[in-house]
């Protein structure tokens, strides 16, 4: 069988957070070489109806640091996303605490997108707030990109 060849990024509604996260990393992926480069980078939520748009505020914020998600639609949460995943990074501890309650298997690297960051690793949901509340978002994660590459390289060099 062969090693997972994407990452999960989870929140709510896979509106907003997941996929500002999904599209930073996936951005920082593509400059870097093999493997880093093939990994690809799912959203979903864990209360997301199925092919929601994307937030206005959330395109716009990502277009400011150069990243288009413009196409982004949401997903729910499935344990075939969570099977296959190299590691799911979530937003908050309460969306870490409902993946651990109802997935069967429990997911072997579960973490906070910020798991690996100093201080408040909880990145708080924007959803209805103003611009700005998006833009601090996003460079919360920002901030942890380069600490979710290094863990996701250390995972594919474990095989």
């Amino acid at each position: 069988m062969s090693a997972p060849k994407y990452v999960l990024v989870v929140c709510t509604a896979n509106i907003c957070r997941s996929p500002m996260a999904a599209g930073l990393l996936r951005h920082a992926l593509a400059g870097l070489p093999e493997p880093l480069r093939s990994v690809g980078v799912i959203s979903a939520g864990v209360s997301a109806r199925t092919a929601e748009p994307v937030t206005e505020h959330s395109v716009t914020a990502l277009k400011k640091v150069g990243v288009d998600i413009t196409d982004h639609l949401s997903r729910p949460i499935t344990q075939k996303l969570l099977n296959g995943a190299l590691a799911v990074f979530c937003m908050t501890d309460s969306h870490r605490t409902m993946i651990a309650a109802t997935a069967d298997p429990v997911p072997r690297h579960l973490l906070l997108f910020r798991e690996f960051m100093p201080g408040d690793r909880e990145v708080p949901d924007p959803y209805g707030g103003p611009l700005k509340l998006y833009e601090s978002a996003r460079d919360e994660l920002v901030e942890a990109v380069p600490s979710v590459v290094d863990f996701i390289q250390t995972q594919l060099a474990r095989g």
